[in-house]
């Protein structure tokens, strides 16, 4: 959650040298603000900071050190980072004892070296000092937060930190030599200094594993584990694409609240053009008295319509809504009967079948007309669909529509298990074992997820 963070006193005093950080980060949302990553604070004239900025420097990744009341060093990339989809890999490599001061400081991201900047300041000589060898107020480092204020909003994973060592990013990862990308090492082989840690290595343990035992505790908020991980990414919501709609999003961009007039829809993070997905809608408040709650699919992005506001979801050719308020199913802006009509507190299960073309909606666990997911080409109370390749944008991705109503909330479990902040109740069989959902996922079924696309 956006107020939460993790904090631990520096229980080693020690003057270094060089220092090493490393994290996989992922950004739910909260551009144009400081999203703090890693603070380290002796006191309030010396301190060190790395974090997404704001204003002028909205979204750059800054990395700055301030010692006794001076900038020691400040860099701000001349890119930004606004990718929802994407696990960041950052590296922040600090070694004063380098001969030349442009390898004093020295940041990664996704194992390439940052080498163009907005803005960058060196002041740090040849064998300088550094801090973090004493703690202010029992916070000496503290991941997600800048002393309760400018909150991380995201996810973070396999924090490292090393004192007195410098480390290029290769120690934490490398490039897959089949796709080229950056992937992790889950394991890496470094040396702690007295200070080091490795926390959030597998789930959200904050209980050091490395050798040293620096545990961390929690601040504030709260910590959840998720199965988005860097090596398999879920759908999620979009906010790059929530112009017209103009929802609020949490909770990683998984509980939806829409706005209070806009007749628009949202769209997800991932597509799919083959294969067979489901996910679960849970409706969480409003959406009983909301006669405009659409759950479904899009191959299309929001646009206006040229009358007054943008189109809900179903309104386009190849987007398909299943409406709350009399179960039927909107589509090529024509409405079709097709099941119950769902309210607050009820889980709307989505079979997305692209292999055979075919669309099933589940109320509380019960397949909505007679369907069957497992039916194949038959397709047994089935929606026929259009097949990708003939819609706009050549994928389908879950959708979420209002149509000019008060608004209401829902939270999205693409696979994380959660509605909200709240564990699903009783896990149901998923033989792809990608996800946990509340009910049992139809056979040959996966979740939208990194990993499900490419089975």
């Amino acid at each position: 959650m956006a107020n939460t963070y993790i904090k631990r006193d520096l229980s080693v005093s020690e003057t270094i040298y060089k220092w090493t950080w490393s994290a996989w980060v992922k950004r739910s949302g909260s551009f144009g603000s400081v999203n703090t990553l890693f603070k380290s604070r002796q006191d309030g004239n010396n301190w060190v900071q790395v974090y997404f900025g704001d204003g002028g420097h909205a979204d750059e990744l800054l990395v700055a050190g301030y010692k006794n009341g001076g900038y020691h060093y400040a860099y701000s990339t001349s890119r930004k980072f606004r990718d929802v989809n994407a696990w960041y890999h950052i590296v922040v490599n600090v070694d004063s004892s380098q001969s030349t001061a442009g390898d004093r400081v020295r940041i990664y991201v996704n194992g390439e070296r940052e080498t163009s900047f907005a803005t960058s300041t060196n002041n740090l000589s040849n064998g300088d000092s550094l801090i973090f060898n004493t703690s202010d107020s029992g916070t000496g480092h503290t991941i997600g937060s800048w002393n309760t204020t400018a909150y991380f909003n995201g996810l973070m994973s396999h924090v490292h930190y090393s004192s007195g060592y410098s480390y290029a990013p290769t120690v934490f990862g490398s490039t897959d030599s089949t796709t080229g990308e950056w992937k992790i090492n889950t394991s890496p082989s470094f040396t702690l200094g007295g200070n080091g840690y490795t926390i959030l290595k597998d789930g959200n343990t904050i209980t050091d594993q490395s050798s040293n035992s620096n545990d961390f505790t929690l601040g504030g908020g709260t910590l959840s584990k998720t199965e988005d991980c860097p090596s398999n990414v879920f759908c999620t919501i979009n906010p790059l694409d929530n112009y017209y709609a103009n929802s609020t999003m949490t909770h990683g961009n998984t509980r939806i609240t829409t706005a209070n007039s806009n007749r628009s829809y949202n769209t997800g993070t991932l597509g799919a053009s083959s294969g067979k997905y489901y996910w679960e809608v849970k409706a969480v408040s409003n959406v009983g008295s909301s006669n405009g709650c659409y759950f479904g699919i899009a191959s299309t992005n929001p646009t206006n319509d040229g009358v007054s506001t943008a189109a809900s979801l179903g309104t386009k050719q190849y987007d398909y809504g299943y409406l709350s308020y009399d179960g039927k199913i909107l589509s090529n802006n024509s409405y079709s009967n097709y099941g119950n009509s769902y309210t607050d507190n009820d889980i709307i299960g989505v079979a997305m079948d692209l292999d055979n073309n075919k669309l099933y909606f589940s109320k509380n666990g019960t397949w909505q007309n007679s369907g069957d997911p497992t039916s194949g080409s038959t397709g047994t109370g089935a929606i026929s669909i259009q097949d990708p390749s003939g819609t706009v944008n050549g994928v389908y991705t879950p959708g979420l529509g209002d149509w000019w109503v008060n608004g209401f909330t829902v939270s999205f479990n693409f696979g994380n298990g959660y509605f909200g902040g709240t564990a699903v109740s009783s896990a149901g069989t998923n033989a792809s074992n990608l996800g946990i959902f509340e009910y049992d996922v139809p056979t040959g079924y996966t979740a939208l997820c990194t990993k499900g696309l490419n089975e």
